[in-house]
């Protein structure tokens, strides 16, 4: 992709960060850090290094440069120079306390997505993914069918097994068929794209930002649930849009088949009972989510050692009768803890940290009460998803948290909506768009997405004011900002 199609990135960023210093500095309110740095170098120089350093990340593709470094990197700074300055106030204790508490805030999610990863990782390496594409490609579907078909499975999956795991799998079957429509290709990975995403947008497990929602006790698990209706009109309203524009006809049938791997529905069973141990865990016992997903990680590794003997056995049988060794399913389950995304993992750690830096220093409560004071709740929560499309929606859901305005729960139901699907408008808004343009390699690209732009735009507005109506009974009107 041209360099020239980064800009708008890193341009909102900075006139986000411009507009909102003057209305900051107009409006002072208290501040929960335990000393006020808005005014200060060491405020000042926090800014502009989590600025340059998020630059770094938005020209990932050009420099080659893995997200998670210049952020970390910025972290580190950033409090090193805040320490200093709270040092020379006499607060080295509230930044040390502070330091704890944000980190404590990462590690929990950092395993609780450690043994998800895990997991689609081990059903992947089964070719529980491959099969799914095989079958899909050789039911003989019309393009039209295909492009309903894989929209609904994106829509389906996303909220269990993550919105970009199940773009990239949705992904692989449009490409495989429709090498001889390019037309095709771009209409479809737009239609996975927001079916992903929207179907993120209703389950903790869909997306990181709800995740983060869920993980603080904000929303109940059940609650998401109230997103469902909202979520599938974000996607049905540019998918009947695009319907028309999908080309005719049927693709060519591949044969072949894919064996799933020895245990392959178990290992998918214990996904299950692993999600299932989480919401328990977080909701009877009153412990973290993570405590229930680290447990289901501990039995599909025992599940990994009895698989593990039983193909030792089976090489051994083999080796006995035929004089060499079987062909036989290993399963390693420690390789597939390696092969975790830690790129993002650790971007998480960075974002966190920088986030919540400014969120010390004092930046984060002035910006809620302009977004949640001023502005008002609703305004402010359509907002943050359209910027969304612009930042990515973690960097925006984390200072949300962080600021903690006291909304009501349809409020926080918005805000979950908005950051969710905002980052459908663009290619570039989400992590599930990023990665299908790497994959399309050029057939899904800025452009052709920015076309369709307003049909996105239109589900986006319809999902709103279909939650404002249907959820109107969890909008007490009680919002404040936090102080």
């Amino acid at each position: 992709m041209p360099n020239n199609l980064r800009w708008p990135r890193t341009l909102a960023f900075l006139l986000c960060l411009v507009a909102c210093l003057p209305a900051m500095a107009a409006s002072p309110v208290e501040l929960p850090a335990a000393i006020d740095l808005t005014t200060h170098w060491a405020g000042y120089a926090a800014i502009a290094i989590f600025a340059l350093a998020y630059m770094f990340v938005i020209a990932e593709e050009f420099t080659h440069l893995r997200k998670s470094q210049p952020v970390m990197l910025a972290a580190g700074v950033i409090w090193a120079l805040l320490a200093i300055a709270a040092a020379g106030m006499g607060q080295s204790d509230s930044i040390h306390e502070a330091v704890g508490d944000y980190l404590l805030e990462y590690a929990q999610l950092l395993l609780f997505l450690l043994a998800a990863m895990t997991y689609v990782n081990a059903m992947s390496e089964r070719n529980l993914f491959e099969a799914l594409r095989m079958r899909l490609l050789q039911r003989g579907l019309g393009y039209r069918k295909l492009f309903w078909t894989t929209g609904a499975l994106a829509f389906c999956l996303s909220p269990v097994i993550d919105n970009l795991t199940t773009a990239l799998v949705m992904c692989a079957v449009v490409l495989a068929v429709g090498r001889d429509s390019p037309k095709f290709v771009m209409l479809a990975c737009i239609n996975i794209v927001v079916a992903a995403n929207a179907g993120g947008a209703f389950s903790p497990f869909g997306d990181i930002t709800t995740l983060m929602v869920w993980q603080r006790g904000i929303i109940d698990f059940w609650g998401f649930f109230h997103l469902f209706l909202p979520s599938l009109v974000n996607w049905l309203v540019p998918a009947g849009i695009m319907h028309f524009a999908v080309v005719r006809g049927t693709p060519p049938v591949p044969r072949g088949d894919v064996r799933i791997k020895r245990g392959g529905w178990v290992i998918v069973g214990l996904f299950v009972f692993t999600v299932f141990l989480a919401v328990c865990f977080h909701n009877f016992l009153y412990l973290p989510p993570f405590m229930g997903m680290m447990t289901g990680l501990a039995l599909l590794k025992l599940y990994g050692w009895h698989l593990t003997r039983k193909a030792n056995a089976i090489q051994a049988a083999e080796y006995e009768r035929v004089g060499r060794p079987g062909d036989v399913d290993a399963f390693d389950s420690y390789e597939q803890v390696a092969r975790a995304e830690w790129d993002t993992l650790l971007f998480f750690f960075g974002v966190i940290m920088c986030v919540g830096a400014l969120g010390y220093c004092g930046y984060l409560a002035l910006a809620s009460q302009w977004f949640y004071g001023d502005l008002g709740p609703t305004t402010a929560n359509v907002l943050i998803g359209l910027l969304s499309a612009v930042l990515d929606n973690i960097p925006m859901m984390v200072a949300v948290l962080q600021m903690h305005p006291h909304m009501d729960e349809g409020q926080w139901l918005l805000v979950t909506l908005t950051a969710g699907v905002g980052g459908s408008l663009l290619s570039i808004g989400s992590a599930a768009g990023v990665a299908l343009m790497g994959q399309s390699k050029g057939k899904y690209t800025f452009f052709g997405h920015l076309r369709w732009t307003w049909a996105i735009a239109l589900g986006y507005a319809a999902s709103i004011g279909v939650h404002l109506l249907i959820n109107a009974r969890f909008f007490t009107g009680a919002v404040t900002a936090a102080g």
